[in-house]
């Protein structure tokens, strides 16, 4: 592979980790763009199979962090995930099965929808004591099951993390608060990836060092979201709306591309 080809994916792989770490959820949608038109990239089935395995590895780097600070809730988290792989394994051989020009207009579909999800006002409202056991499991693990399925689904056929699907989804489910999904909804966002990248693996569709160099960008991308996210403060919001725009934008233009 060429220098430069990797020296652009690790790029990309700064700008979609440093965009994560200051706006949060989001940012992974512009893997697959940065990987057709920067990158370089020609088979679209190829750079969302790049752009899941690389969702996977860094939603475990920001996992670590969230389980250390005691703020994943893990029954409810396994339960979401375990039966989201399985939507995640289906929607993405159906993905495998659409032209790629074609599913890059589904593609941009969901862009907007989280491009339009990211201009919502933003809401912490539920509870910090929610628990999957004895008690609540008959209540809980219906829905946990239906949502979980349903997100793994979407998130697997677009090749995307599903982190904006995931939170509202288990917000939706358990009740719990904004931050507490934010934080529980990694381990979906790395099992659906997973699941993905091994799919698409399993046909030949992910170039393996192209997504460690997306790897190695995200890291650096990291180191210096953290201080500039710390500096935004106040303008966060403004800053997370502008960066919505931007992600609408994209859509437009990858739907243009597709057509």
């Amino acid at each position: 592979m060429e220098p430069v080809t990797l020296a652009l994916a690790t790029m990309s792989g700064a700008i979609v980790a440093l965009l994560l770490t200051v706006f949060g959820g989001g940012g992974s949608v512009l893997a697959v763009p940065l990987l057709l038109y920067v990158v370089g990239v020609r088979d679209p089935h190829v750079a969302i199979g790049v752009s899941a395995a690389g969702v996977s590895l860094n939603a475990l780097t920001a996992l670590a962090g969230q389980a250390r600070a005691g703020r994943v809730r893990w029954p409810c988290a396994l339960a979401f995930a375990l039966f989201g792989v399985a939507g995640a394994w289906l929607g993405s051989s159906l993905a495998k099965t659409i032209d790629g020009h074609q599913l890059l207009l589904f593609f941009a579909l969901a862009m907007a929808a989280v491009g339009a999800a990211m201009l919502r006002p933003v809401q912490d409202a539920g509870s910090t004591t929610v628990r999957l056991n004895l008690d609540s499991a008959p209540r809980l693990a219906p829905r946990l099951a239906l949502s979980g399925a349903g997100v793994g689904a979407a998130a697997g056929f677009f090749g995307i993390g599903g982190g904006f699907l995931i939170v509202p989804g288990l917000m939706t489910a358990t009740g719990m608060t904004l931050a507490l999904a934010q934080a529980t909804s990694l381990v979906s966002v790395a099992a659906f990836g997973a699941s993905t990248a091994v799919n698409y693996s399993l046909s030949g569709l992910v170039d393996w060092p192209l997504v460690a160099a997306m790897m190695v960008g995200g890291v650096v991308g990291t180191a210096a979201g953290l201080p500039l996210s710390r500096r935004l403060g106040a303008n966060a919001s403004v800053g997370r709306r502008l960066f919505a725009c931007l992600i609408l934008v994209a859509a437009a233009y990858v739907a243009a591309k597709s057509l």
